[in-house]
């Protein structure tokens, strides 16, 4: 690999690590406000390479200004527009998950997972 091309792209490279980390958060970790703050980790990584790829060096945002309509002067909107919509959904996910956690710890006194496992075996459900 060379490192010249790892240092141009060194921003998809950290988008890519915070990803690797909110996923083995999510994966090893058994508390549930630690999953949820891997998955947001997880969210956070995705709009920061989705950013990444929509930003061109020496182009502005779609806004015409003085009069200049060609398209080589003005970044892709698209991408821009995903991460707002990503960012509300994942706000509106989070909202959602930290609502039934806390449903949860109320019903069983606990946010670990096992633990809840354990008490829905020993249930019966």
């Amino acid at each position: 690999m060379d490192f010249a091309n790892l240092m141009s792209n060194y921003g998809e490279a950290v988008a890519m690590i915070l990803f690797g980390i909110g996923f083995s958060n999510l994966l090893l970790q058994k508390n549930l406000i630690k999953k949820i703050i891997g998955f947001n980790i997880m969210d956070t990584a995705m709009y920061m390479f989705l950013a990444l790829k929509g930003f061109i060096v020496g182009r502005t945002a779609p806004i015409v200004i003085n009069g200049v309509q060609s398209m080589e002067a003005y970044i892709n909107p698209i991408p821009s527009g995903l991460v707002l919509t990503g960012i509300v959904v994942s706000v509106s996910v989070s909202a959602l998950m930290l609502s039934l956690t806390i449903r949860l710890y109320e019903r069983y006194g606990t946010l670990d997972l096992d633990e809840i496992s354990t008490i829905l075996k020993k249930e019966g459900k």
